[in-house]
């Protein structure tokens, strides 16, 4: 699912959910995609739209949200917590699940705090601060 090629990476979301939708066998990395839209009823209508969803841009400053940014920070949520990186983040994962009685709250409580470690980082020119990663969601429900 990794590279460089937004129409790529879109791609999989798509395909994901069109496999879902056509009762067709699941790798474990679609299975993850399709949860993830399957919490997201407001992105299936894109996801049906091919070329267009494809080559659409998004203009945050126009209060736009990409949805496969959006889904994509979900996917990486999931794999930090899964990887056990950086370290503590299931333990606070688990906490927020509980805090908010909810996965999605949770995990869109944590990716606040990932969108805001990844812009630092990009503004700096510099790796993700991981320590500040995880002190922002130590603070989520504090």
């Amino acid at each position: 699912m990794y590279s460089n090629d937004r129409k790529v990476l879109r791609q999989h979301f798509i395909d994901a959910w069109q496999k879902a939708n056509d009762k067709k066998p699941l790798d474990p990395l679609e299975a993850v995609l399709v949860d993830i839209i399957s919490l997201h009823p407001e992105y299936h209508p894109l996801l049906r739209q091919g070329e267009q969803a494809l080559t659409r841009d998004w203009q945050p400053e126009h209060g736009e949200t990409n949805p496969f940014l959006h889904m994509s920070l979900h996917v990486a949520v999931r794999e930090m917590v899964l990887a056990k990186r950086p370290a503590g983040i299931e333990i606070e994962y688990k906490r927020l699940c509980d805090y908010f009685r909810d996965v999605m709250d949770a995990e869109h409580a944590i990716m606040d705090c990932l969108a805001e470690a990844m812009w630092q980082a990009q503004r700096n020119g510099r790796e993700p601060d991981q320590d500040g990663f995880m002190q922002c969601v130590r603070q989520i429900g504090r």
